[in-house]
């Protein structure tokens, strides 16, 4: 499927879900990558001011989920995440995150994504892994 379609595609299915809510949005992706973005508001501020972690690990589950689903999903079966770390490693105040899923193992059943999460700057906000699960429905 040609990659502007398959973006449109997975960015209609946000609607009305938590994507939608923090502003998430796929904008690229490559034969072995997925990214997304995400406005850094006060809507996802800790009350200091700066990106919430909980929103960042949201962003994070989302693009490495969604990347599983474009990658490994068979007609027949369903993705979960099942465990997710996140290292944080710079605030945020206002902008854009954006973050890129890149595969480090894609087996049968068990997938593990790599998600590096950057500023506009292009400078490091956080590290996460995420590992999925491939279920038959």
């Amino acid at each position: 499927m040609e990659k502007e379609l398959l973006l449109q595609k997975i960015n209609a299915r946000n609607a009305g879900t938590l994507m939608q809510t923090l502003g998430i949005e796929f904008v690229d992706m490559g034969d072995d990558y997925l990214e997304a973005k995400m406005p850094v508001t006060p809507a996802v501020h800790q009350p200091d001011g700066v990106l919430h972690g909980g929103a960042t690990a949201a962003l994070a589950e989302t693009v490495g989920s969604s990347a599983a689903a474009v990658f490994c999903r068979q007609e027949g079966q369903m993705l979960r995440g099942i465990e997710i770390s996140a290292n944080h490693v710079r605030g945020v105040r206002s902008g854009f995150v954006t973050a890129r899923a890149t595969a480090l193992h894609l087996g049968r059943t068990m997938q593990l994504w790599e998600i590096q999460i950057k500023n506009d700057d292009g400078k490091l906000v956080s590290s996460c892994k995420l590992t999925t699960l491939t279920l038959s429905e």
